[in-house]
């Protein structure tokens, strides 16, 4: 039974409802408690520092605010969609993989002075310079589309927070929630490329992906040091990405009907919010909330995790293994 206030939030009520409707994809709760009951003994450190840690040194909190918010409007699709080939670049002698590759683009373009924290220079970047912040060993997927998003959310910033992300962050409740002034309420209003929903049966289902992912690296990086923490961590949930599934049907925890299974083998596209995309996204949530919810029965309470720590435990030791994944063209994940 959920136990933990994760379930409280409005992605994981929505979510529930999609679970209860599913015909793709099914969630193993004995599979979950065999799971649980040595992934509780692994070391769940709290993760901190910037999440480009590899790639920078910056301390600043107003700049990795900065930094970080670019991160999370271009956080998605590394794989090439025809090809099945992950975007690389290279950065500081090694070679750099799917988002690892994004941070280390975006690194060297910031070495070369290119102001890619500033509303008023994204609002108005093309292409071609684009293309030449993101060189690596094929063209990063969706382009074009990744253009339009800096231009709006460049807009955004330069008309109203000064062009600086860190001023938007100042201005709303230290939360996901509050009201309506919480950083997750405001991010998917005043920023539509955070908006991450889908209709399932004719039911809106909530699933914040990137807006919950950029809270937790704000929160990575900047609460050890007293300069910024998400309020109610515990109500944070999951990240519905391409990996973290992989990951749980790996473990037993999430099993897709054979049609499914079959067309994620093949490489074949999952289309965007379609039955199947929002089954796999959704369980992956729900798993995942219970999946904590196990391990912190068996953990001190002094040692209890939050969701978050257990989806990045999954997505780090899953992010590289050659198990197909599912594809789907997106700009949400």
């Amino acid at each position: 039974m959920p136990e933990s206030p994760v379930w409280s939030s409005s992605v994981l009520r929505s979510v529930r409802g999609v679970v209860d409707r599913s015909r793709h994809v099914h969630t193993s709760i004995e599979a979950i408690e065999k799971v649980a009951s040595w992934m509780a003994f692994e070391e769940f450190a709290f993760p901190s520092g910037p999440v480009d840690g590899a790639f920078s040194d910056r301390t600043d909190p107003e700049e990795i605010i900065d930094v970080s918010f670019f991160y999370a409007v271009m956080n998605f699709a590394f794989t090439d969609f025809e090809s099945g080939v992950k975007f690389s670049a290279d950065y500081r002698g090694r070679t750099w993989s799917d988002s690892e590759g994004m941070f280390a683009c975006v690194a060297g373009a910031l070495d070369d002075g290119v102001p890619l924290t500033d509303g008023d220079y994204l609002a108005e970047i093309n292409r071609a310079e684009l293309g030449r912040v993101f060189s690596g060993n094929i063209e990063i997927p969706m382009l074009d589309e990744r253009v339009e998003i800096l231009n709006a959310a460049g807009r955004t910033l330069a008309d109203h927070y000064d062009g600086s992300a860190h001023r938007f962050v100042a201005d709303c409740a230290p939360a996901m929630y509050a009201d309506g002034n919480g950083l997750l309420e405001r991010l998917v209003v005043e920023f539509p490329r955070f908006n991450d929903f889908s209709i399932h049966d004719g039911h809106e289902v909530q699933l914040h992906k990137l807006a919950q992912l950029w809270l937790w690296q704000l929160h990575m990086a900047l609460a050890s040091a007293g300069e910024f923490a998400v309020a109610d961590l515990d109500r944070m949930t999951a990240f519905a990405d391409y990996i973290v599934p992989v990951a749980l049907r790996l473990m037993g925890i999430l099993s897709y009907s054979p049609e499914l299974e079959a067309s994620i083998n093949h490489g074949d596209l999952i289309p965007a919010d379609s039955p199947e995309e929002v089954e796999i996204r959704a369980h992956t949530l729900y798993a995942t909330a219970l999946l904590t919810d196990a391990i912190n029965r068996i953990r001190p309470p002094s040692q209890s995790l939050v969701v978050p720590q257990v989806d990045f435990r999954l997505w780090k030791a899953y992010h590289a293994t050659f198990w197909p994944h599912h594809l789907t063209r997106t700009i949400m994940y």
